[in-house]
């Protein structure tokens, strides 16, 4: 039997794992994960499981990935400049939908066209104002083609993204390929932020796969979707956006293989965020409305995860109010400073040093930056190109900044991906506090101690010492934890209307936490197991667990849940299409093609059945199995009209899954 490869890519390390036959894991291993190429850090980690479980390249029959490359991209607004093309809409629809903010200034071109919700033209698509606007587009990396009803009657969407191809070569999103829903506007948003991701995950694929060639491995490529289930390398490059939560969704899959836990929370604790999922008879549940990551709600299918900036190198920063002062943490990560220390001794420690000996704190005590290599550097402005120049190697922030207004440019370096900061972090802390002692354990002390005299309101130092400091980072990693799983458990608990999100920072419920008893008797906690995964859980969730009353279920190879999970799910592919009844004794279906016309309704549905099939089969074969199953339903809307019934609406739906394809 074939061994099977599953890898994943995390914020800090990159994991790896082999297992045979399903069941066995054969061998795990780590390496750090390498930002400015990932594939470096898959090649390290693959060769590392290899030579521990003493297999052969060649016996490896089938290599998946999990990422969360796409996810992280999202949270921090990183990605390549986009430029969209908005048919048929209002002025005033970008504002209103998060399309300007998804943007962030990328260039947008509004044009008339669109359809109404039978499919039928509003008025004709101005393509002579797209081919002027294509000449005054540069440095766009891709595009993205979103038009009202599109879903309805994909044709405008279609003929914009053939211009645009054949004018430019770039690639072009289009809405109606994302999702076959409603809702214009976030069907736009879900394009532009799948643009915004195709560059960087094509580059991590063809580079995973040119390692992994090199290394004799000649199996097939999947990848994790955001909904557990695996695709083709060549389908992932084509809708990146689909692979956002794919690492989240390969942990629950993890989970559920590693303890068999039918019911429970799974939170996930990685470098950069915190994934919490409610897992239900031994299955992820899904986000009927589209998965939300960070501030942006999408219209891909995918895990109902909860994300927050949490991790383990999560930024820290220093935040006063009033005559109080504390730490605030994320949602941006950070290179920890013990292991940008490993990393440049020769710089960071001296410099660490000298600011210690300061008489006093400076605002960039401990924070230092560098450049990305390989990073996309176009678009850039004269002041943003003139701060990228001084970035030569590692160097403290300070040195770098000359103005104040420099910031806002830094800013946009990081924002672009083109740089990266390091801080201290709750890594650092986990040093100091004897949890951690991979990196270097003195510039975590020498960065907590500087972060520890600054000052507050009232002029006195943050914290004692390096000791206090690490443990206040630590209990507020901790306090945000617990937000984020009773946040999952609310959302999903029947019987708490709207607003309920605030419930969890209540201060009925911190008392309940504590088990208050004074004239009210309070208490508070989870009814439901929590699984806890990540390298770092066994650091952080003991405590996690206490507090909130609740069995904390610690896997011994959790810290690979993400790499299992990525190998051991199966391919599944949807798609769906509507028959409607814009005139009595006409029916109408919606699909890829376009619409047609049908004299009744049952004809109508068999025909959209019979198209969406081939195009379900087509979508498998392409995802990367053979051997399907397929299911398919009708959900048919009546109504009754004076005394009959009549056919609103029906949606049809076709589902393949199978195992992937494994080299023999």
């Amino acid at each position: 039997m074939s061994l099977l490869l599953g890898v994943d890519t995390g914020g800090t390390y990159t994991d790896a794992v082999l297992i045979r036959d399903e069941h066995e894991v054969v061998a795990r291993a780590k390496a750090l994960t390498t930002r400015h190429d990932l594939a470096e850090g898959i090649g390290k980690a693959v060769a590392e499981v290899l030579a521990a479980s003493g297999a052969r390249p060649g016996e490896v029959g089938l290599a998946a990935l999990s990422t969360t490359l796409a996810t992280n991209a999202l949270v921090e607004g990183q990605g390549g400049r986009v430029g969209l093309v908005y048919i048929g809409f209002s002025r005033g629809d970008p504002d209103r939908s998060g399309l300007d903010q998804a943007l962030n200034g990328d260039p947008i071109l509004m044009l008339d066209g669109g359809h109404d919700h039978a499919g039928v033209a509003r008025s004709a698509l101005d393509l002579g104002a797209l081919s002027a606007w294509l000449e005054t587009v540069s440095d766009v990396s891709s595009f993205a083609v979103a038009s009202l009803f599109a879903t309805r009657n994909p044709e405008h969407e279609t003929a914009a993204a053939e211009m645009i191809r054949d004018r430019t070569g770039q690639p072009v999103s289009c809405s109606h390929h994302l999702s076959a829903r409603l809702n214009g506007p976030k069907r736009a948003l879900t394009a532009v932020l799948n643009a915004r991701l195709i560059g960087m995950i094509t580059r991590l694929i063809a580079r995973a796969e040119a390692k992994l060639g090199e290394m004799g491995i000649d199996a097939p490529l999947m990848v994790v979707r955001g909904d557990g289930a695996l695709i083709s390398a060549a389908m992932a490059r084509e809708k990146p956006i689909e692979t956002i939560l794919s690492g989240p969704a390969a942990s629950i899959v993890g989970a559920a293989w590693l303890t068999g836990v039918r019911d429970a929370l799974v939170s996930d604790i990685g470098g950069t965020t915190t994934d919490v999922a409610l897992l239900r008879d031994g299955k992820p549940e899904i986000d009927p409305d589209g998965a939300q990551v960070g501030v942006f709600r999408t219209m891909v299918e995918a895990v109902a995860m909860r994300t927050t900036g949490l991790g383990g190198d999560s930024e820290v920063r220093f935040a006063r109010e009033g005559l109080q002062a504390g730490v605030e943490l994320g949602p941006r990560r950070v290179v920890p400073i013990s292991l940008l220390a490993m990393e440049a001794p020769n710089v960071v420690l001296p410099i660490l040093e000298e600011q210690r000996r300061a008489v006093t704190p400076g605002e960039f005590d401990g924070m230092f930056l560098r450049r990305v290599a390989g990073a996309e550097v176009h678009g850039l402005s004269l002041r943003e190109s003139e701060v990228l120049a001084r970035i030569t190697g590692v160097h403290p922030v300070g040195a770098v900044l000359r103005t104040r207004i420099e910031r806002q440019a830094l800013a946009r370096l990081r924002d672009r991906g083109i740089i990266q900061l390091a801080g201290v972090t709750p890594s650092d802390a986990c040093h100091e506090l004897g949890l951690l002692s991979a990196w270097d354990g003195q510039a975590a002390r020498l960065g907590l101690g500087l972060l520890a005299r600054r000052r507050t309101g009232a002029g006195e130092a943050l914290a004692a010492g390096p000791g206090p400091m690490a443990r206040m980072i630590v209990d507020q990693l901790t306090q945000e934890t617990i937000w984020a799983l009773l946040e999952t458990c609310l959302a999903n608990d029947e019987g708490f209307g709207p607003g309920h999100e605030h419930l969890a920072r209540h201060v009925l419920m911190q008392k309940g936490l504590e088990q208050h008893r004074g004239l009210l008797r309070v208490e508070t906690g989870l009814n439901i197991p929590v699984i806890g995964l990540g390298a770092s859980a066994r650091s952080y969730y003991p405590a996690v667990g206490q507090r909130l009353g609740c069995e904390m279920v610690l896997p011994g190879d959790g810290g690979v849940a993400n790499a299992i999970g990525a190998v051991v799910g199966r391919v599944r592919v949807r798609r769906s299409g509507i028959v409607t009844c814009p005139a009595e004794g006409r029916f109408r279906t919606h699909g890829a093609l376009g619409p047609k016309d049908f004299g009744t309704a049952e004809a109508a549905m068999t025909a959209l059945e019979d198209e969406l099939v081939i195009q379900v089969r087509a979508d498998a074969d392409a995802a990367g199995t053979d051997d399907i199953e397929m299911r398919r339903s009708r959900d048919v809307r009546h109504s009754q009209v004076e005394g009959r019934d009549a056919f609103i609406e029906a949606e049809i739906t076709v589902e393949a899954t199978g195992r992937p394809r494994i080299a023999r």
